[in-house]
């Protein structure tokens, strides 16, 4: 199954979501009518003496009754669904807020602090996800994580304290790489509107408990009846809990094996994941925040201790998870009475010992050493144009190795960088200087101005390095920034991004990777001063997205060749990819039509359209830059590029 067909069962999943919620809506609609239906045959008795006579009247259908009694319900429903989905919206770091999360620096120099965040951005790089948000729940002492969010862009993944302390680093990989599968399926948009729609339901419960603190009235004319109906809407109430936890449980339980799966794939340490599993067996995953119950379906374990005969449980149960990824285990649960060495290993950046059941790193890539990340020998590169749909969405435990020693092999003056905020912007500039000293000079001397001094002075002292790195390590750097540069205020993100803008302009012409850069990395910290992008599907069909497919591939066609007759041949090698009918006016356009403008109004179009449409454009675009039949490096870079301002994440190609 590939990364599209699983965004498209999501996108199912979603449909089905609002069929289970209106159906529990019906229900507690039913359910109202009928406590109004007994309310009102009481008024009718009080107002009569509680004396039966011919005018007193009793029906069970009343036209007028049940008409406000809906529009009642539907309303509270639906507005306690608004108000938390509008809670939400900020996307993951919202929901690791509200269970009492901590956001984790990304210089922090604590042990178990730097092993979580090393492991984060060893996925993030393998799997080509933008790097989320990471945070610490303080209050949690059991094992226990979630990743949530609306897109990549505003993810974060939350663990307990217990899970970063207790677990050894494979273990804490295998969880890591669980929450990473449900970024890469669509299941974390799924978790958080699942989050706000329940809430709406549970919202009659909180009616009734403050019915039953109800008193109106004295003496004779006093609302006895008020607590009473108070008490039927808490009853109403729990019956939309009920329903809210089967909804719960239906879309989240078979997911579970999923990811574990996934998981064990994309590690190919299905010891890692089996041993985190078997500690939380010793230690338990029940949540304490009162807020757990509504997240109860993001974590990686279950977060209750007693669900009613397994019917509301959103996880499967330990023990089948274990067994289907280790057979031989013994069904023994074991808790640690001390932290293993392993587990205080690793905040030092220096390559750990691996798993047995793992690949040594130098029979995938040669001796293992700096020469990952050197631009010399490593250049010349290339990929062939089939792989590159194939690797998108689907990481291997190939691209996690190479990750990790692209990791370690990185300069210590860059990897320092990449974790400080101002080091960070540097780290951005230092990547779009020119090569040229006399236009690399003018360039230092105008982030001097728009910026400051001592920052100049930083992307002085990372160029040299900068410049030495290989093509594929860029996009990387970019990624590793990206948790810095979320740290820095509004006034500084301004003056970030207006110096960027300056920069990139500074030589007259802006460069596709430039452009690129730029897209990538604004898009990202958007949703964290403007707000998250809404993730909703706005485009179903490609004939009103063919002009803007069109300036896409010609921008590529002209980057691969100044050849009219080559651009020409590489934009007809892509086209047919994007499968669009012929009078729908599909061709290549003059140079001057897909200029970085419209290259960035064209991509956001794309952004919203259903996955088969990226799918194909994707497609399309492999093809146009490997018209010839490869992809040399810099070109894939660019693809990677591309694809990540449309949160279809591709692992790094080549590997």
């Amino acid at each position: 199954m590939d990364f599209f067909t699983r965004q498209d069962q999501a996108r199912r999943k979603t449909k089905w979501l609002v069929v289970y919620f209106a159906f529990a809506v019906m229900s507690i609609v039913l359910m109202v009518y009928g406590i109004a239906l007994m309310v009102n045959s009481f008024e009718i008795s009080r107002h009569h003496g509680y004396r039966y006579s011919d005018d007193t009247q009793y029906a069970l259908w009343n036209p007028h009754l049940f008409l406000w009694v809906t529009l009642g319900t539907v309303a509270v429903v639906f507005l306690g669904s608004a108000y938390k989905t509008m809670a939400l919206s900020e996307g993951g770091s919202a929901v690791a807020e509200s269970l009492g999360g901590r956001l984790l620096a990304s210089n922090t120099k604590d042990i178990d602090e730097r092993k979580l965040l090393n492991v984060v951005e060893e996925m993030s790089i393998a799997s080509g996800v933008p790097m989320p948000k990471v945070y610490v729940l303080d209050d949690e002492d059991r094992i226990n994580a979630f990743a949530a969010g609306h897109t990549p862009s505003d993810a974060a993944i939350a663990v307990t304290r217990n899970c970063m302390s207790k677990l050894s680093r494979d273990e804490l990989q295998g969880v890591i790489g669980h929450e990473f599968s449900h970024i890469l399926n669509g299941d974390m948009r799924l978790n958080i509107r699942l989050i706000g729609i329940l809430f709406g339901i549970f919202c009659i419960a909180t009616i009734g408990r403050i019915l039953m603190q109800a008193r109106s009235g004295s003496g004779r004319d006093r609302n006895n009846w008020l607590p009473f109906a108070g008490l039927l809407l808490m009853i109403v109430g729990s019956v939309g809990v009920f329903f809210g936890r089967l909804i719960q449980a239906a879309v989240s339980r078979q997911r579970e094996f999923l990811a574990d799966a996934s998981s064990v794939q994309f590690t190919r340490n299905p010891d890692g994941l089996s041993g985190a599993l078997q500690k939380i067996g010793g230690y338990g995953s029940f949540m304490e925040s009162p807020n757990a119950s509504d997240a109860s379906h993001m974590f990686f374990a279950s977060g209750f201790e007693n669900e009613f005969l397994g019917l509301m449980a959103t996880h499967p149960p330990l023990e089948d998870r274990i067994r289907a990824i280790d057979p031989t285990w013994d069904g023994k649960f074991h808790r640690l009475t001390e932290d293993k060495p392993e587990n205080l290993h690793l905040s030092r950046d220096l390559p750990l010992p691996r798993s047995s059941t793992r690949l040594p790193l130098q029979d995938m890539f040669g001796p293992i050493s700096g020469a990952v990340v050197l631009a010399s020998g490593s250049e010349g590169r290339t990929i062939a144009a089939g792989s590159v749909l194939s690797n998108l969405g689907n990481p291997t435990p190939l691209h996690l190795q190479y990750a990790e020693q692209l990791r370690y092999s990185l300069p210590d003056n860059l990897r320092e960088a990449a974790r400080e905020p101002l080091g960070a912007s540097a780290l951005i500039y230092a990547l779009l200087l020119s090569n040229e000293d006399a236009l690399r000079q003018k360039q230092l001397a105008g982030i001097a101005e728009h910026a400051s001094q001592s920052v100049a002075d930083t992307v002085a002292t990372l160029y040299p390095n900068v410049a030495q790195i290989a093509t594929h390590v860029r996009l990387p750097l970019v990624n590793l920034a990206l948790p810095a540069l979320r740290q820095i205020d509004s006034a500084q993100y301004k003056q970030f991004s207006d110096t960027l803008e300056w920069l990139i302009n500074s030589d007259q012409q802006v460069e596709m990777f430039e452009f690129v850069v730029q897209k990538i990395v604004l898009r990202h910290l958007d949703a964290q001063f403007n707000g998250p992008r809404k993730a909703v599907v706005q485009y179903y069909t490609l004939k009103p997205l063919v002009p803007d497919c069109a300036i896409i591939l010609s921008a590529l066609a002209y980057v691969g060749s100044e050849n009219p007759a080559e651009v020409q041949k590489a934009f007809a090698t892509g086209a047919p990819y994007l499968r669009a009918v012929e009078n729908w006016g599909l061709q290549l356009l003059p140079a001057d039509q897909c200029g970085v403008g419209q290259i960035d109004s064209a991509l956001d179009r794309l952004a919203v359209a259903v996955p088969n449409i990226k799918k194909n454009l994707l497609e399309a675009c492999a093809r146009v830059v490997g018209a010839d039949g490869v992809i040399q490096e810099p070109e894939a870079e660019l693809l990677r590029a591309i694809a990540d301002t449309l949160d279809c994440p591709i692992p790094p190609l080549g590997v």
